[in-house]
C-alpha cells in the first residue's frame, strides 16, 4: 500500500487547514498524497507538491493572467483545464492512483473535470459541500464517481467536518486498494434496461451475447445509468451496444428529473460504435413517488414502481415528439446502426389489463415512427425494422441477435474473443457457451 498515491486537489488559498487534515489522514492509512493547489486568491499556508502556477502553466497560461481575468468563473474554468491535463499526465505516468478532491462549488465544479480526466477504474473520491445536489448535471458526473457530503465544513474545522473529510480519506484510500480496472480481454457490449418486472430481453441477451465470447455491462437507464452508457460510448468503450430503453430520453423531453442529460442517444452513434436501438419504454414519463403526480402528467395512468420512482403514461403529442427525436439522433450516427421498432409494446406495463395500456398512444408513436424512417435524413443511413412482437417477447432478442450476428460477419462488429479460465464463474460452472474451468478452450 505504501507505493499507493492519492492526488489530492484543491484551493490551499481558503482551504490549507482541511487539506492538511486530509493529507494526515490518507497518510495514517497507508497511502502517499500528491497535494494540488488549484486556488487563486492567495498563497496558501500548507505546503503543495503541485503549486497553482504549475497548474496554470498547464492550462497554457499564468497564475497572473488567470487572477488579472478579475472573474471568479472564467479564473476556475482555466485552473480545471490545468488540473485536468495535469492529472492525465501523472496517471499516465504512473505516478497517481486515485483522486480526492474537495471542494465548495467552486472546487466540486473543477473536481469532475479532473475526474473526468482519469480513465474508469482510477478511483475518484469528491468530498463537497453541494454533493448529491440538483445543482449537478448528471453530464458532469465520471461513471464510477464516489461523493460525500462535506457537512458543516464552508469555512474552517470542527468535529462535524472532521468526520466527513476522514470519510473521504478513507473511502479513496479503501478504493485504491481495492480497484480492479476493467479488463479488456473480451470485447465489451453495452446494454442498456431497466428491472426484470419491466424490459427482461437482457435475460436471453446477455448468456447468448457471452457465449459468443463478448463481455456484457448491463446499464439501469433511471438517469444516472444512462449517464454512464453514454459516457462510455462516448468515449469508444464498447464494441456495440444495444441500446434498447430509452425512457430517459422520454424523461428529458417530458420534463422529468429523471435524465441522463441532453445528450442521450448520442454517444454511441457520434463514436462511430455499431448500436441497435429499440424504443424501450418510452411511453412513459417518471417522477419522483415522494412527490404529487407532476401537472404535465395530470390524468394520465400511473404506475409506482416503488417509495423513489413512479411512471405516468405520456399523451400522443408528447409521444410523436420522441418518435421524432428518436430519428433525429439516429440519423446523425457515424457507425452501423439499427433501430427495431416493437409494434406490439415497449415494456411489460402496457400490456393489456396492465396499468399502463394505453393502444391508442402506442399506435401515434408507432406511426410517427415508422413515418421520420420512410421519409426523414436517417432513413438512407440505417437500418429499419418494424416487427409484429413485443419488445419482451423472446422473438425480440432472437432478432436482435440476428442483426449483430450478421454484423460480425460482415465485420461491422468486432467478432468475440476467446475465453479464459479467469472469465468462468467462481463456482467452478462455465458461463453459457464457454468451456467449464479447467477444460481446454
Amino acid at each position: 500500500m505504501s507505493a499507493s498515491v492519492i492526488l489530492l486537489v484543491g484551493t490551499a488559498d481558503t482551504k490549507s487547514d482541511e487539506l492538511a487534515y486530509l493529507r494526515e489522514r490518507v497518510q495514517a492509512l497507508g497511502a502517499q498524497v500528491l497535494l494540488m493547489d488549484v486556488g487563486v486568491l492567495a498563497a496558501g499556508h500548507v505546503a503543495v507538491d503541485i503549486t497553482n502556477t504549475e497548474v496554470a502553466q498547464a492550462a497554457g497560461t499564468t497564475l497572473q493572467a488567470v487572477i488579472a481575468s478579475g472573474d471568479e468563473n472564467t479564473a476556475m474554468q482555466a485552473m480545471a483545464q490545468g488540473a485536468a491535463l495535469t492529472a492525465a499526465r501523472l496517471h499516465a505516468e504512473g505516478r497517481i492512483h486515485g483522486l480526492l478532491a474537495l471542494g465548495g462549488t467552486m472546487g466540486t465544479d473543477l473536481a469532475f473535470d479532473v475526474a473526468a480526466a482519469l480513465p474508469l477504474g482510477v478511483p475518484k473520491v469528491v468530498v463537497s459541500t453541494v454533493a448529491y445536489s440538483h445543482l449537478i448535471p448528471p453530464e458532469r458526473i465520471t461513471p464510477d464517481l464516489i461523493m460525500v457530503l462535506w457537512a458543516g465544513g464552508l469555512y474552517g474545522l470542527n468535529s462535524l467536518c472532521r468526520s466527513a473529510l476522514a470519510q473521504g480519506a478513507g473511502a479513496a484510500v479503501g478504493a485504491v486498494r481495492a480497484a480492479q480496472p476493467p479488463r479488456a480481454d473480451r470485447p465489451l457490449v453495452g446494454i442498456t434496461s431497466l428491472g426484470k418486472s419491466c424490459l427482461r430481453y437482457m435475460v436471453n441477451l446477455k448468456p447468448a451475447l457471452e457465449a459468443r465470447g463478448y463481455e456484457v455491462a448491463v446499464f439501469h437507464t433511471t438517469g444516472m445509468g444512462g449517464r454512464a452508457f453514454e459516457a462510455l460510448a462516448a468515449a469508444g468503450r464498447f464494441a456495440a451496444v444495444m441500446d434498447f430503453s430509452l425512457q430517459e430520453l422520454a424523461n428529458h423531453l417530458g420534463g422529468s428529473v429523471v435524465t441522463a442529460g441532453a445528450d442521450r442517444l448520442l454517444g454511441a452513434g457520434r463514436n462511430g460504435t455499431p448500436q441497435i436501438v429499440a424504443p424501450g419504454a418510452v411511453d412513459m414519463v417518471d417522477f419522483p413517488a415522494w412527490q404529487p403526480v407532476p401537472d404535465s402528467l395530470a390524468g394520465r395512468a400511473v404506475h409506482v414502481h416503488n417509495r423513489l420512482i413512479a411512471s405516468a403514461t405520456s399523451a400522443a403529442p408528447l409521444r410523436r415528439s420522441i418518435a421524432r427525436e428518436i430519428a433525429a439522433r439516429l440519423g446523425q450516427a457515424q457507425g452501423p446502426t439499427c433501430l427495431m421498432l416493437p409494434l406490439r409494446g415497449v415494456e411489460a406495463w402496457d400490456l393489456p389489463g396492465e396499468p399502463l395500456h394505453d393502444p391508442e398512444g402506442l399506435e401515434a408513436f408507432n406511426r410517427e415512427l415508422q413515418a421520420c424512417m420512410a421519409s426523414g435524413p436517417s432513413a438512407s443511413t440505417l437500418e429499419f425494422q418494424a416487427l409484429d412482437l413485443h419488445i419482451n417477447d423472446d422473438a425480440f432478442c432472437e432478432a436482435a441477435l440476428q442483426v449483430f450476428d450478421r454484423w460480425v460477419a460482415e465485420r461491422k462488429v468486432v467478432a468475440g474473443g476467446p475465453v479464459t479460465q479467469a472469465q468462468t464463474l467462481d463456482t467452478g460452472r462455465a458461463t453459457p457457451g464457454f468451456p467449464a474451468s479447467g477444460a481446454a478452450a
